[in-house]
């Protein structure tokens, strides 16, 4: 496959370890972009929802295919979240081209970029983090509800429905939550001179110019996610477009890769790449 090299990719969301990330689709996109620099901006592995017995091969093979990135000269930062926030501990660890940071300020040719994944705007997050982890508990659940009326909706040639973008579309405190944390970076990025402001968090993709009353502006944009909307951010040549997968024959399929992620997994095979080259004759 030829891909697309590409300036910056900006993706969040992802949610590796639950029921609705769309790992698939991710692996397909990865697959299709040599990027010089991908910025994985939070929530990438679920923690908060994390269970030894749920991480399939699909959503192995996305780590494994922002391994290959990096090997072949990608500049990895990894921005922390709230459901990945015990990587926090982290900040400015730093290995090849791999780093971890709580936020970004990115020098472009076009101007700088604010890049975070945004929970510190969530008053949720800040005063009641037991309800939040809950909340994410009954949106997993409702992703997985999502998951089996998709299957059934597909079969009958109708498409994807997202059950739960339908809640919050019709839910005004949703409405307004949205649109208080797009303003609240806006007004925080122009009093701070940036150009962008970039965040996650909210699983709203969105790319807009927003003006305060003084006539200052910023263009704020969100990756949004891939759990819902499969979308990701793309700087090349000073523009910004916002990137939406839809899948296609020749897609990533879990069967591809199965043998050899079960392979790398067993124990059989790690024992022997432990033990290779060493010498057990007694001594």
């Amino acid at each position: 496959m030829q891909k697309r090299d590409v300036e910056l990719v900006v993706i969040s969301d992802v949610h590796l370890g639950t029921y609705g990330a769309r790992a698939s689709e991710l692996v397909s996109y990865l697959r299709s972009i040599q990027p010089k620099t991908l910025v994985l901006n939070g929530d990438i592995i679920d923690i908060w929802q994390f269970s030894k017995h749920y991480f399939p091969v699909d959503h192995m093979q996305v780590l494994k295919e922002i391994t290959s990135l990096l090997s072949k000269g990608t500049k990895v930062y990894y921005i922390t979240g709230n459901h990945d926030e015990m990587l926090r501990k982290f900040k400015g660890f730093s290995m090849g081209n791999f780093e971890i940071q709580n936020k970004l300020v990115l020098p472009l040719s076009t101007g700088t970029a604010w890049i975070f994944h945004g929970d510190v705007f969530d008053t949720t997050m800040k005063h009641s983090k037991w309800i939040a982890k809950l909340g994410g508990k009954g949106y997993d659940l409702l992703i997985m509800l999502n998951t089996i009326v998709n299957w059934f909706s597909e079969k009958l040639g109708r498409g994807r429905i997202s059950l739960s973008k339908k809640v919050k579309d019709s839910v005004k405190g949703v409405i307004k939550f949205v649109n208080n944390f797009e303003e609240t970076a806006a007004d925080i990025a122009i009093n701070n001179g940036y150009q962008f402001v970039v965040c996650g968090h909210i699983h709203h993709p969105q790319i807009k110019k927003m003006t305060n009353e003084q006539g200052e502006s910023v263009l704020y944009l969100n990756s949004g996610d891939w759990v819902e909307n499969s979308t990701a951010l793309e700087y090349d040549q000073g523009e910004w477009t916002l990137y939406k997968h839809v899948p296609k024959s020749g897609d990533f399929t879990v069967k591809q890769e199965a043998a050899s992620i079960k392979s790398a997994l067993s124990y059989d095979q790690l024992l022997k790449e432990v033990v290779s080259g060493l010498n057990f004759d007694a001594q």
